[in-house]
């Protein structure tokens, strides 16, 4: 199956063009574009890690190392598309124009994190796994009834192709013709399970067969392969063509979350050979080889991106704190008499009257 889908690049990791059918499609103003939002993504994850280790946000999820599948796939969006993410998919939700503030409040326990800004119609990060793709496909479905030319991406790793929601996904989206692409990208370990473990198939790619659904396995750190692909499956989605199943073959650095210890099963030092082909340096490699590159660009993007999210953090600690009773107000449109009165001891207990 690997021969029948092997992995697509455009460019290889030293930054040189592989496929010159994109050559004029690679502009300078689209490089530059993809790097700014490679290091601002970046430079909000490795702050949110120091975030967490200081305690001033609550148990997070990294994805240093899948940049560029994110970057790529988010940029070939439209203004009114639709975005499922899964719980690391930040970078993603980033990249489309989600509130940096907003992300950080959700990592900090806050309802409000969920609330994308400027209308974009981002879901909120699916925790159970694989739960957002029934939900992107319904959404998907729901604008193709109602005739518009919108579509919908929905991000999941590769443990979530063990679920059941996976496949009822992708059958559903199949039989309806939904314009949704499954975005899947493929970091090799499903928290502590390699893939060898996780499944019997070569490719992630070839699953789509089962359900006569088109299909791409593409190089994951390659961001122009990302972007074109997705741009590519996106466009068939809104011609009618159905949906599209993509493999980003990829690569995470760090940990599952930090609350985890990936030295507990993983070897490290394949972390160092993984980073010869570092999503990041690719892209600065090719323009490099371009032109179109120079340091003095890159610190000083490195330090407005440094204060942007300087800028969010301290936003979201000036947020005003949380009201208790939200958690017993929204859960039905009537509370329940349970609810009232689990509320009640809180609220007396808060006041010091218990």
């Amino acid at each position: 199956m690997t021969n029948q889908f092997p992995i697509i690049q455009i460019i290889d990791n030293q930054g040189n063009i592989l496929d010159n059918t994109y050559e004029e499609r690679i502009t300078e103003d689209l490089a530059k574009s993809m790097y700014r939002h490679l290091l601002r993504i970046r430079t909000f994850d490795k702050k949110c890690i120091s975030l967490q280790r200081q305690g001033r946000i609550g148990t997070y999820a990294p994805y240093e190392g899948q940049e560029a599948s994110q970057v790529g796939s988010a940029l070939a969006l439209k203004d009114e598309d639709w975005l499922f993410p899964s719980y690391r998919d930040h970078g993603a939700t980033m990249t489309f124009g989600h509130s940096l503030r907003n992300i950080l409040l959700f990592w900090n326990g806050r309802n409000e994190g969920c609330i994308p800004a400027n209308g974009k119609k981002v879901f909120p990060p699916g925790i159970p796994i694989a739960t957002q793709l029934p939900h992107a496909v319904g959404a998907a479905y729901a604008e193709k009834r109602k005739g518009t030319n919108n579509a919908s991406i929905v991000y999941f790793g590769d443990g979530a192709t063990s679920e059941g929601d996976f496949h009822e996904g992708l059958n559903f989206a199949s039989v309806l013709k939904a314009p949704v692409v499954f975005f899947n990208q493929n970091n090799h370990f499903a928290i502590s399970v390699p893939l060898s473990k996780q499944m019997n198939t070569e490719t992630i790619a070839q699953k789509a067969l089962a359900y006569d659904m088109r299909s791409v396995r593409i190089d994951g750190n390659d961001v122009f392969a990302v972007y074109f692909h997705t741009l590519d499956s996106l466009e068939q989605a809104r011609n009618g063509e159905g949906p599209t199943l993509i493999e980003a073959v990829t690569w995470r650095y760090g940990a599952h979350t930090t609350a985890d210890d990936p030295t507990k099963y993983r070897d490290q030092s394949e972390n160092e050979k993984r980073r010869e082909n570092d999503p990041v340096l690719r892209l600065e490699r090719f323009m490099k080889n371009q032109g179109w590159f120079t340091e003095d660009w890159k610190e000083s993007m490195l330090v407005e991106l440094s204060q942007e999210v300087d800028t969010a953090i301290e936003e979201m600690e000036n947020f005003p704190k949380a009201d208790p009773s939200d958690m017993f107000d929204y859960v039905f449109e009537k509370p329940t008499w349970g609810i009232e009165q689990q509320k009640k001891e809180l609220l007396q207990q808060m006041r010091g009257e218990a």
